[in-house]
């Protein structure tokens, strides 16, 4: 009987340090989600703002449709679009387009776009040097706003690579964001 709430207390401790340690990991999953599509180029990640070369030259040659794809988040009421759907450029041209979006609730709200790139392997030769994703978003009710993207697709993608679909997802960070502008 003596050993019984020895037993207990080492079998407490025991499952204290267990669920301290799948908080630790789920905390950290995130970071370490990130390191590893950096390194592996899985999940499409694009980089920050790309400077381009001074010199750089336009492959005539080559022609590289880009698609545009736009989703919501779960709870994100606006309506969000690309101008056009697809384009053909040649790579290490400039091009400018723009992405529509709308605010059809009646309260301000704040959002963000995260960007992906596919085919993974293309990822890392879509260089952005403007984008409405490098910042928070934020409208008043009823309000709309065009965005504008400026892209470069890297001379060096692989000719394998014919066509690269940018996708970005809306987040509505409105609560976040208004969390921070209090502190």
């Amino acid at each position: 009987m003596s050993q019984q709430p020895v037993e207990t207390r080492g079998m407490v401790t025991r499952l204290v340090l267990v669920t301290m340690a799948m908080f630790a990991f789920g905390f950290l999953l995130v970071p370490l989600y990130d390191v590893f599509c950096e390194i592996t180029g899985l999940n499409g990640k694009t980089g920050g703002k790309y400077e381009p070369v001074a010199a750089m030259t336009v492959d005539k040659e080559r022609t590289i449709t880009v698609q545009f794809l736009t989703n919501n988040n779960a709870g994100m009421p606006w309506e969000f679009r690309p101008e056009v759907r697809s384009m053909k450029v040649h790579p290490g041209e400039v091009v400018l387009t723009t992405f529509y979006a709308r605010n059809p609730s009646g309260d301000a709200m704040v959002a963000q776009a995260v960007p992906s790139v596919s085919p993974m392997k293309g990822a890392g030769y879509f260089h952005k040097t403007e984008c409405f994703c490098f910042e928070q978003q934020q409208l008043e009710g009823g309000a709309d706003v065009d965005m504008p993207l400026r892209f470069i697709v890297d001379t060096q993608l692989p000719d394998d690579v014919t066509t690269l679909t940018l996708s970005y997802t809306l987040f509505d960070i409105t609560e976040m964001a208004n969390s921070v502008a209090v502190n």
